[in-house]
């Protein structure tokens, strides 16, 4: 009676943990997607570990081109913090290609971004589709520390491994079991040194290859999360759906190691895995199916790259969809075209910068190179990185934040936020040569329209060397091919230029003491100054500010400083 109340006992603890594992499981699950659904439409609001940001450039240092945007203008532009803003993703895949999408303008053929724009709009559109999608996304996860490519790309340091001893030692337990059964002392002592070595030996190589094994269980959730997806009826991913199966069907002989070789990490500590691990410690069973793993990987390495392709391309269109959605100030698709003839004219309307909570619009049409002087801090590097946000997003997520865009496929490239480069030993003025430098040799090399950005123009230098050099370096980036935008408060530019570059102009006004900006890009050059009216408002002594005003203002007038 005892031993049956025993065994009641047991068996309701057994279902009493069961019941609560389930029933905690479907409480995980509802407050994922009730994350999911409060997320899209809304901005990030996510901590990024130092590990995880730097494996987010993983996929996009894997697919280097020699056309993507490169470290400086990403720089310049501040694109971290517009990548942050989008990332409404929930797996490595995802957030990663993510990335390179912003660093890898279309450069030749627009109608590609047709094919994305339609899944965009799918998922924009058909809510239920998107949610069960970012919920096998939140499946799929993350990497860990380190983005998939660089485990792949150590996977050589491992060198070639074979199972052949670990398959000896085990076959050696049949004459050592049967030695126990003939002569019990010696059979046990040969037993108990045959797991003994087994047992060190594993220890070893268990953990030289644990750091792998992290890249393989993303391999095998991204199998796993092909075969979950596929069973979602979605026409504008029936090409990419067809296209994983075959993929799929490459990982047999992985699937079945992966099973032995690998457990998730919810089965730690349950009575079965502990059990598994000490008949891993006597029997090398995962490292033989580790190496079968291992050379399976290495055999299908594109193939491996090209699944994680297909789902981070298809989660990045949901996080640009979430993006779409979150634009409070508005959004629009863009016309691009590749006709060479307008390539260099770029029109757009109802223009603003895509960081900014409460933005001032305004409208552009270059058709020509744009020269934009004005007052400090009245807007001009604001609104020439809006343009080149805007020509990025165009040519990456088909989405600008205007109310309307027209323009050809440029290489995007700017030389604005500069600074010295101490570790190198090079000046503000060297660091900005070869910046501008880059510029007009890709204007030079003429394999795609250039549409690049200056702000402030040789700034490092003396007055009379930078206006001489600043003309002749515009000059040269008013050639056939390339629209310049540049920004300056030399206003002398605004006339040795005036054959090749149209001028516009922000400005201030003086109110009540104050200096106000309404951000308003107006035709013509500027014919205000504030500078050394900021003077006075921060307070300086009226002696030097009344001083520097007659100073300029003899200069203006005869052209000299005496």
């Amino acid at each position: 009676m005892e031993s049956l109340m025993i065994l009641v006992l047991v068996i309701a603890a057994v279902l009493a943990v069961f019941i609560k594992g389930a029933a905690d499981e479907r409480v995980k699950q509802r407050r994922q997607k009730r994350k999911i659904h409060e997320g899209f439409g809304a901005v990030p609001d996510r901590d990024y570990s130092d590990e995880e940001l730097s494996s987010i450039p993983g996929y996009f240092s894997m697919h280097q081109e020699p056309e993507q945007v490169d470290d400086i203008t990403w720089n310049d532009l501040g694109m971290d913090q517009l990548f942050f803003r989008m990332n409404q993703t929930y797996s490595s895949a995802g957030q990663e290609y993510l990335y390179y999408l912003l660093r890898t303008p279309q450069l030749k053929d627009a109608k590609a971004l047709d094919a994305m724009e339609e899944k965009i709009t799918c998922f924009g559109q058909q809510e239920q589709l998107r949610e069960q999608l970012q919920y096998a996304y939140m499946q799929l996860g993350r990497s860990g520390k380190y983005s998939v490519y660089d485990y792949l790309n150590y996977l050589d340091n491992l060198g070639e491994r074979s199972s052949l001893s670990h398959i000896i030692c085990d076959l050696l337990l049949i004459p050592a079991i049967g030695m126990v059964i003939v002569s019990p002392p010696i059979g046990m002592m040969f037993l108990f040194l045959l797991f003994t070595v087994n047992i060190f030996g594993y220890m070893k190589q268990k953990h030289e290859i644990e750091p792998y094994l992290t890249s393989f269980a993303y391999v095998r959730r991204i199998l796993d999360f092909s075969a979950r997806i596929r069973k979602m009826d979605i026409p504008v991913l029936k090409v990419e759906w067809e296209e994983l199966k075959i993929l799929e069907g490459k990982f047999g002989k992985f699937r079945y190691s992966a099973m032995l070789g690998m457990r998730g990490s919810d089965t730690a500590g349950d009575p079965l895995s502990l059990i598994l691990d000490y008949v891993n410690m006597l029997l090398h069973l995962d490292l033989i199916c580790f190496n079968t793993m291992l050379k399976e990987v290495r055999k299908h390495l594109t193939d491996i790259d090209r699944m994680i392709t297909i789902a981070g391309k298809t989660e990045a269109c949901i996080a640009i969809a979430s993006y779409r959605a979150s634009l409070a100030s508005g959004w629009c698709s863009p016309r691009l075209t590749e006709d060479s003839r307008e390539s260099v004219r770029l029109e757009i309307r109802g223009l603003y910068h895509p960081l900014l909570e409460e933005p001032v619009k305004n409208d552009i049409l270059a058709k020509q190179g744009i020269l934009v002087t004005g007052s400090n801090a009245s807007g001009k590097s604001t609104f020439l990185k809006a343009v080149a946000l805007n020509a990025l997003l165009a040519q990456t997520i088909h989405t600008c934040t205007a109310g309307f865009y027209s323009g050809g496929l440029y290489r995007i490239m700017t030389s604005m936020a500069l600074r010295d480069d101490l570790e190198g030993g090079e000046s503000y003025y060297i660091v900005e040569i070869k910046s501008l430098k880059r510029i007009l040799d890709a204007a030079r090399e003429g394999s795609a329209p250039v549409l690049c950005f200056v702000d402030e123009v040789l700034r490092g230098t003396n007055t009379v060397e930078r206006i001489a050099a600043s003309t002749q370096i515009l000059r040269s980036l008013s050639r056939p091919g390339v629209l310049c935008f540049a920004a300056t408060h030399d206003i002398e530019l605004t006339e040795l230029l005036a054959d090749c570059y149209d001028n516009y102009h922000f400005e201030e006004e003086i109110l009540e003491g104050d200096i106000l900006f309404n951000y308003i890009l107006r035709s013509g050059k500027a014919m205000t100054r504030n500078a050394i009216r900021l003077l006075g408002i921060i307070g300086y002594e009226n002696a030097i500010i009344e001083e520097a005003n007659a100073l300029a203002a003899h200069f203006l007038e005869t052209g000299n400083w005496t």
